[in-house]
């Protein structure tokens, strides 16, 4: 089927955006693949509760990026479809749920690659990615650099002495409460 018809909308970064029948990627100022629209008539207005909605998903993925979280289970819990949440998420906040998923995990990792002496494969799991490869690469598109080469440059910048891995992922799993019975 050719898509004949084309119209243009207002980008998340405030360029121009074309948009036709078929779904194609905007490209940022950063030049990474931004929001998808599918038509100038399909373009997400929310409403209050939609905007509670969203913000609920959007605190989710704050409260558990380490977690595995399906997009389609909190397009679900926000009451939308799959496609519409995309869409409406992507109006409201400027990208998509999975690219400001990847973004907290990323913002996460550098935190501890400045703070903490985890390897990066170790501080790639903590944060939420499967993959080593994966998180390196979502990394440097990210951050212009390797993780290697963040860690490198903030050790050479200074800061903090680097907090023991094994606190952070004491942190992670929970301290038990102490027995209300027992002393120390």
């Amino acid at each position: 089927m050719k898509n004949t018809w084309r119209g243009e909308l207002e980008g998340a970064d405030g360029g121009r955006v074309s948009a036709g029948r078929r779904s194609r990627p905007a490209k940022t100022s950063r030049g990474l693949t931004g929001c998808y629209f599918g038509a100038v008539g399909r373009t997400a207005v929310v409403d209050v509760s939609g905007l509670r909605a969203l913000r609920r998903a959007r605190d989710r993925m704050d409260r558990d990026y380490a977690e595995k979280i399906a997009i389609a289970d909190l397009a679900a819990d926000a009451g939308y479809s799959l496609g519409q949440f995309i869409r409406t998420f992507c109006a409201a906040y400027g990208e998509t749920p999975g690219r400001y998923l990847t973004r907290r995990r990323v913002e996460r990792a550098c935190e501890l690659l400045r703070s903490v002496n985890l390897t990066v494969t170790e501080i790639c799991m903590v944060v939420g990615f499967s993959s080593l490869g994966t998180f390196s690469r979502r990394f440097a598109d990210i951050m212009g650099r390797s993780p290697s080469a963040y860690r490198r440059e903030a050790a050479h910048r200074g800061g903090p002495a680097p907090i023991p891995g094994c606190f952070v992922l004491m942190w992670r799993t929970g301290l038990r409460a102490p027995d209300p019975g027992r002393s120390c």
